[in-house]
């Protein structure tokens, strides 16, 4: 499948203006016009990808989402005709496996940064841990299946709503962008239910890795 990019679409830079974008998609919805291309199925197909692209790139709140989601080919058309596909593609799970990793990454540097700043309490969580690995097995170790099941226990302590309001911005855009790259599909419920769930896992187990990361970080053997 060939890997598509929203700026690409619309035929203009990551660095465009809102104004530019706008202009661009006016531009190509008048070009691509069912009314205007009757019968044309490319031109229905090529209508429905400039649609979904400025659904993200022309709200701000999406497009920043999005900034820290792309991934794909780089720079925009020569035009904005009916040129021939890029001969670069991906196969739908490793654009799946992409955006789960972007995903996990970004949830494991916002956790990280949270606990760094809590240093108090991450000294409080390492001293229960240490106390449940010694319990287990007589001795004081660094053991990360043991920090990942209390970070589970605990994530809610120090996820805010702020985060939890920023994880479904980049859901609801990671998943407009595997409809837009046919990975969740489009009129299968279960496969779009799927590609769901295996993004959310992705985002909770960046979070666990933040966690577990910070506790490496401060953790000092006894």
């Amino acid at each position: 499948m060939v890997h598509r990019d929203y700026y690409d679409t619309l035929g203009v830079t990551p660095q465009a203006s809102d104004e530019e974008i706008k202009k661009a998609y006016r531009k190509l919805v008048l070009q691509f016009h069912p009314d205007r291309n009757q019968g044309s199925r490319e031109a229905e197909a090529r209508i429905r990808e400039i649609n979904a692209a400025y659904e993200i790139l022309g709200d701000p709140e999406a497009r920043k989402s999005y900034e820290r989601l792309r991934f794909g080919l780089a720079g925009p058309r020569a035009s904005a005709g009916y040129e021939s596909e890029p001969e670069e593609t991906l196969s739908p799970q490793a654009v799946l496996e992409a955006m789960e990793t972007k995903l996990r990454d970004e949830a494991r540097k916002e956790l990280f940064a949270v606990l760094m700043q809590q240093f108090a309490v991450l000294k409080e969580e390492l001293a229960v841990i240490r106390e449940r690995t010694v319990a287990r097995q007589g001795y004081d170790a660094f053991r990360e299946e043991i920090v990942r099941e209390r970070a589970r226990e605990v994530l809610g302590r120090f996820v805010s709503p702020e985060m939890e309001s920023r994880r479904q911005r980049l859901l609801d855009v990671a998943l407009r962008m595997m409809l837009t790259q046919g990975v969740a599909g489009t009129g299968e419920a279960s496969r779009l239910e799927w590609v769901k769930r295996q993004l959310q896992d992705a985002y909770y187990r960046g979070w666990i890795d933040g966690y577990a990361e910070a506790c490496a970080l401060l953790y000092v053997r006894r």
